[in-house]
């Protein structure tokens, strides 16, 4: 998936917020940001919009000094995660379905993400939370996703957002008890996506092995993970996708990969068998043969 005009406009946000959130006023942040521009101006547009975002999000810390733009917005949204995590644990273990509840709720959790969308935004998502239950989506997909993993060994699971990692545990709580769970994260700070600092608060590895990707990037550019990364990817028999990101990076990816996502933008669904808003849990192959159709 190609960058387009409307991708550079929301990228563009995302820098000014980060320079807003390093730079003492707002002149400082406003040199900044022109100085970002200035060089993502001579981006190639042919990259997807995660990968234009690590070049970005590169610049933005190179000119600021600052490792984590996105510290500060990032605690905020773990403090919000692990109270709303809370009450998504009691809705789950009183469902009819727990597993399938938990997957409602690992979607749900994408909404708390100050990359996407505007931080205002965060405070839908209690509203969004107490709504998973009865939110539409594919129970045939729910059922192929189960069916995979009570027949797999190991499941790598491709993390997003800070926020999201409270949400994942649930899932991972549900997982088969015999699967081996590997949780991929960020190998370094990029906008508010999670690292393997960013997980200890989640008590994710108390539940899962946590690697990380080998790159900076939003999503996952295989072509730049590390060698081990790819080992786990590639023998993993069932690999989960969170967010908009991985879905831009993966959708061509040659294994099957199960997406769980939230169509944030318009620009996605543009390019996508979905509509803005609708919440996904579909795999790369069913995706294809949607768009084929």
């Amino acid at each position: 998936m190609k960058t387009s005009a409307a991708c550079m406009a929301c990228l563009t946000r995302q820098a000014e917020e980060a320079a807003k959130q390093v730079c003492d006023n707002d002149a400082a942040a406003e040199q900044l940001l022109k100085r970002v521009l200035r060089e993502a101006a001579e981006f190639d547009l042919s990259l997807s919009p995660p990968e234009m975002a690590q070049l970005i999000h590169r610049v933005l810390r190179q000119h600021s000094a600052c490792e984590d733009p996105y510290a500060e917005v990032k605690a905020q949204s773990a403090a919000m995660a692990l109270s709303l995590a809370h009450r998504a644990k009691s809705l789950i273990v009183t469902a009819d379905d727990a597993f399938e509840a938990a997957l409602r709720f690992a979607i749900a959790g994408n909404i708390i993400d100050f990359g996407a969308l505007p931080i205002a935004a965060a405070e839908q998502a209690p509203i969004i939370l107490e709504q998973a239950l009865a939110q539409p989506i594919d129970i045939n997909m729910v059922q192929q996703l189960k069916a995979a993993l009570s027949q797999a060994k190991r499941v790598l699971i491709l993390a997003d957002n800070v926020g999201e990692t409270f949400f994942d545990k649930l899932l991972i709580e549900q997982l088969p008890p015999h699967l081996e769970v590997v949780y991929a994260v960020k190998a370094s700070p990029v906008i508010n996506d999670a690292t393997v600092a960013d997980t200890v608060d989640a008590g994710i590895a108390a539940l899962a092995k946590v690697i990380d990707t080998g790159c900076d990037a939003p999503g996952t550019p295989l072509a730049q993970c590390s060698v081990s990364f790819k080992h786990y990817f590639d023998s993993a028999e069932v690999v989960i996708a969170k967010g908009m990101a991985n879905y831009e990076t993966l959708h061509d990816a040659e294994r099957e990969i199960y997406f769980l996502t939230q169509i944030k933008c318009a620009v996605l669904a543009q390019h996508s068998p979905f509509a803005q808003g609708d919440w996904v849990i579909a795999s790369n192959r069913s995706i294809s043969s949607a768009i084929s159709a």
